[in-house]
């Protein structure tokens, strides 16, 4: 169960058997007071820490080495590092990132050394890890080398954007997923019944409040606990002369946003990309859902509408190009109207775009214009396109031979050149062969065709 652990000198000799035996002062909250102190105790993690699982297995076998823990608040990622320590018997000393600099670093290091000279290992955990700024990261490196500490961080922020090359490469990423709801009912279940939890009161919760309050903690252990000591205070006296938690009491509790929404986050921008995937995959029902469940996490309606909006220009360009019409609808929608009505227009927008046909050719076709426009020279303006507003241009020879489309049979000048000429021929639009792209694709095949008859 994730939740702080044991205390920093603690080890498995230290505590007993009895999940919540090493129970946290009075007036700690409840998720402290829950903390496990074994590895058996924990809860959520088996693709780590079950039968055979590679953590599991190196644990079994004393053999420390420095790693990463990456997963979402509320997953255990502080008591994982608690309880590897007690396991393993080593000193567990802790550094956050928040307030800890290099003379902390330093500090830490000396500490350990003195603690290996009395045959003590340490494990260093780092809480908050991608806070540190390069240098402070670097100053890691010659202490994990020699073996000083087992260098141990934690992190919300993906390592491979937040974390020095350096540090990664002598560290292990372990990924923490968000507990699932069996898992959560059972830490909500094993509070209900721990005398250092709420097992001491006289308190009811039925098993459908006990899904509501696990589905409402969306993986977070302790947004679970959290919620639940809030609702024991607000509990309704029951007929049996206890407390008991209504579904009444818990919708007070959880108000108007039950979804983590970790703004700036990976998990922020997991779901735009699902969002955004499920639009591209025509999949209009689970675009809405992704839809959905940003709002449910408060995420501003507005950015998801301009990002709608490039959904509309990148996956379907103009194989439909009402499509990006109705995104910006649905954007102006939200922007004057607000909540619901804008919510509405925008999920109408997002259904709209997931069901028509698909084309990337235009943001294909725009990033190699940009790519070869900066890999490639500032080539001048073809003399026949230049304009000629003065009798001097025009002397020059600007805009001399430049044949005028209108007045060539289908309006078109077959066989004119617009690149420079080092660029002559050179395509980047291939439509595709869907929607209003088709009969595109069909135009610009039949102008090819002019050009070649013109020579």
């Amino acid at each position: 169960m994730p939740g702080p652990g044991p205390g920093d000198d603690s080890t498995e000799s230290d505590v007993s058997d009895d999940l919540f035996a090493a129970a946290a002062p009075p007036g700690q909250p409840l998720a402290a007071r829950l903390r496990p102190v074994t590895l058996d105790d924990y809860v959520g993690q088996s693709h780590l820490l079950g039968d055979g699982k590679p953590l599991r297995q190196a644990l079994a076998r004393d053999q420390l080495y420095s790693m990463i823990l990456w997963g979402p608040p509320g997953v255990g990622k502080t008591t994982l590092a608690r309880l590897i320590a007690a396991h393993t018997k080593a000193h567990f000393a802790t550094l956050s990132a928040v307030s800890a600099g290099g003379k902390d670093i330093r500090a830490a290091a000396e500490q350990a050394q003195m603690r290996a000279s009395n045959g003590t290992r340490t494990l260093l955990f780092v809480d908050e890890v991608h806070r540190f700024n390069k240098a402070q990261q670097d100053a890691f490196l010659p202490w994990v080398e020699e073996g000083v500490f087992i260098f141990v961080g934690a992190t919300t922020e993906n390592p491979s954007f937040e974390l020095n090359n350096a540090l990664l490469s002598r560290a292990r990423v372990h990924v923490l997923k968000p507990l699932e709801q069996t898992e959560l009912r059972r830490v909500i279940d094993r509070a209900l019944v721990s005398e250092a939890g709420l097992g001491a009161q006289s308190l009811e919760v039925p098993d459908e409040v006990r899904d509501l309050l696990a589905r409402a903690a969306d993986g977070d252990a302790r947004r679970a606990l959290n919620l639940l000591e809030i609702a024991a205070d607000l509990a309704e006296p029951s007929e049996q002369g206890g407390a008991r938690i209504s579904e009444a009491v818990l919708d007070e509790v959880l108000g108007e946003s039950t979804r983590r929404l970790d703004r700036g986050g990976d998990l922020f921008y997991d779901q735009i990309s699902a969002l955004h995937k499920s639009v591209r995959g025509s999949a209009p029902d689970a675009a809405l859902y992704w839809f959905c469940r940003m709002l449910e996490g408060g995420m501003d309606p507005l950015y998801i509408a301009r990002r709608v909006v490039r959904m509309a220009s990148e996956e379907i360009g103009n194989a439909d190009p009402r499509a990006l019409t109705l995104a910006l609808e649905g954007w102006q929608v939200q922007e004057r109207l607000g909540s619901p009505e804008g919510e509405l227009a925008v999920a109408q927008a997002i259904l709209y775009i997931a069901c028509a046909p698909k084309s990337n050719a235009a943001y294909k076709a725009y990033n190699a214009a940009r790519a070869q426009v900066a890999a490639t020279p500032g080539y001048g303006v073809p003399v026949h396109l230049r304009n000629a507003p003065t009798q001097l241009m025009k002397s020059l020879g600007h805009g001399r031979e430049y044949r005028y489309a209108h007045d060539e049979p289908d309006a078109y000048a077959a066989g004119e050149v617009y690149f420079p000429p080092e660029l002559e021929g050179t395509r980047y639009y291939e439509p595709v062969d869907r929607g209003l792209e088709a009969k595109i694709r069909q135009k610009l095949a039949w102008l090819a065709e002019l050009d070649r008859d013109r020579g």
